[in-house]
């Protein structure tokens, strides 16, 4: 969602000490702080942010936004403001936009290639960086310095409709070799012109029954499945599932809000849904879109939807009918194999007595 915090994940080596962080990319103007001991002002904290911004330095934006045609370009500037008290280096670099399972806008690591609209992305000159090979800039602010980047955006003259999320971070770097990345960033919402489909569907679904050892209580169904945005814009979701049992016996239902699925991605969902054991349950998994944010989506919203079936097999309730089956018929053995020994001790008891046992009449007197 708009102004919701996405993180970029920490990636650390092993070394002799470990370094402790918090970093992450914001959808607004981010911030990042950390203590760098592998500076020679060992433990002094680095703060610093990424900010969409003008020529003239940020302007307020959440983040960078664009609505451009195939072969159309863009120019536009991020804000990187160093507020420590110390110098602090940083790599800056664009990439591709992903979303992780847990919900958090993200971008691969910087040795990743870009393929989609964070290749499209390129870094302006700044004084006093570094521009490396891969278009990457390094640059160190002093204390309390800030520095506007220029980025140019181009679009590929057969780039398809719809949605090439990206965005650009400043990664602080460490010494000569790094043992974490630290990196915040803002993020580019770029769509290229066109008929766009809005879609999701519900993919690799997968069900697990876990019985109940009480008999008295109901079961658990397991699902699991991928909402899977197979249109070109992005989109939140209410993926929901429903189950029921013959003639709609024991319906349950199990629904949960997906934020965001980029075009091309998936995003997990784990669903438990309490079933009573009626043998056999059927019923759907549906992903319903809806439009984020400040987001325009002129098409029409389709939701996806797909069949579960799930056998709910009820061991419990089977294993106390066969005790209670088992316990009557016991008892009927029992009774019936008590008395057969007390009738053979009296007639024994009879026969030594010298008494004949009369037979039983079966006619009426």
């Amino acid at each position: 969602m708009e102004g919701s915090p996405v993180r970029i994940p920490i990636r650390c080596t092993v070394v002799a000490a470990l370094v402790a962080l918090v970093g992450g990319l914001v959808a607004g103007p981010a911030a990042g702080s950390t203590s760098d001991e592998g500076a020679p002002d060992a433990g002094a904290t680095v703060t610093w942010t990424v900010q969409p911004a003008t020529a003239d330095g940020p302007d307020g934006r959440i983040s960078l936004r664009h609505v451009l045609d195939p072969g159309a370009s863009v120019t536009d500037h991020v804000a990187i403001t160093n507020f420590s008290e110390r110098s602090a280096t940083f790599a800056v670099y664009a990439g591709d936009g992903v979303v992780s399972d847990s919900g958090h806008f993200d971008l691969p690591p910087g040795d990743s290639s870009a393929q989609d609209g964070g290749a499209w992305l390129t870094l302006g000159d700044v004084p006093g960086a570094e521009r490396v090979d891969d278009g990457t800039l390094r640059l160190t602010l002093d204390p309390g310095a800030a520095v506007t980047v220029p980025l140019a955006i181009t679009v590929p003259a057969d780039a398809t409709p719809g949605d090439h999320p990206a965005g650009v971070v400043a990664e602080l770097v460490s010494g000569d070799t790094v043992r974490l990345a630290a990196r915040v960033g803002t993020r580019l919402h770029l769509r290229v012109t066109g008929d766009v489909v809005a879609s999701l569907a519900p993919q690799d679904v997968t069900t697990r029954w876990e019985p109940s050892w009480n008999p008295f209580a109901p079961g658990t169904v397991h699902v699991r499945y991928r909402v899977a945005n197979t249109g070109d814009v992005r989109l939140a979701a209410r993926a929901a599932t429903t189950l029921a049992g013959p003639f709609g016996a024991g319906a349950a239902e199990h629904a949960v809000d997906v934020r965001e699925v980029l075009p091309g991605q998936s995003a997990l969902v784990e669903a438990e849904l309490e079933v009573w054991p009626v043998v056999r349950v059927t019923g759907h998994v549906d992903a319903r879109p809806w439009v984020v944010g400040e987001d325009v989506v002129d098409a029409a919203l389709r939701t996806g939807s797909t069949q579960v079936a799930v056998w709910v097999v009820p061991w419990s309730q089977l294993a106390l009918l066969v005790l209670v089956v088992g316990g009557v018929l016991g008892v009927r053995w029992g009774r019936r194999r008590s008395a057969r020994r007390v009738q053979a001790r009296v007639d024994a008891a009879l026969a030594e007595a010298g008494v004949a046992r009369e037979p039983a009449s079966t006619t009426q007197p």
